[in-house]
């Protein structure tokens, strides 16, 4: 499952943080921030605590290994730290964060016998897509249009159909897609 935050226009980079990812001039961090609400904590919660491990790549197990192993008093933090986390990198050579599993190539993500969960993560995101080894995507779509970033969809082609959707009181639609192939 791949989860992400999306404005209307595609964008999802820096969605949780004003400095959250500036690559690019990037300087409009944070716009995600207003959309939160106890529907998509709900919508967030039970994806996050579906049997399976997390997928990422470098740049953003870097991010959240930074933030969320020091964090108390939420209920992602412990989910995070038991996972198995998966990492595609060609440049880090070991990793800090307990449960944690280097991959040198996205190629062997398709040999892995669990369930996934990929946050973020767009260019690993983008090839998975592009090699059709992602069979279903977690959107939030926020009501905004920022015009500049990085996009989930940038050169990348899939067909997805809707399989359940939800809004949020702040707008954001949460829509669950999967292949058009895919039963």
């Amino acid at each position: 499952m791949l989860v992400e935050h999306l404005t209307l226009d595609g964008v999802m980079q820096g969605p949780a943080a004003a400095d959250e990812d500036t690559r690019g001039g990037f300087v409009r961090g944070g716009w995600g921030v207003a959309g939160n609400d106890e529907v998509m904590g709900s919508v967030l919660g039970k994806g996050l605590g579906r049997e399976g491990a997390m997928l990422f790549g470098r740049w953003t197990y870097e991010q959240f290994y930074g933030f969320w192993p020091h964090q108390t008093g939420n209920p992602y933090t412990g989910a995070l730290n038991r996972a198995r986390k998966y990492v595609v990198s060609r440049t880090r050579r070991e990793l800090p964060w307990e449960n944690s599993v280097l991959m040198s190539d996205v190629g062997d993500v398709a040999r892995i016998e669990e369930d996934l969960t990929v946050l973020g993560s767009g260019e690993l995101a983008r090839e998975l897509m592009r090699r059709g080894l992602v069979d279903e995507w977690l959107l939030m779509v926020h009501p905004l249009v920022l015009g500049t970033g990085k996009r989930l969809f940038e050169g990348v082609e899939v067909d997805l159909r809707l399989v359940d959707s939800v809004v949020t009181t702040t707008g954001v639609v949460i829509a669950t897609y999967r292949g058009r192939e895919e039963a």
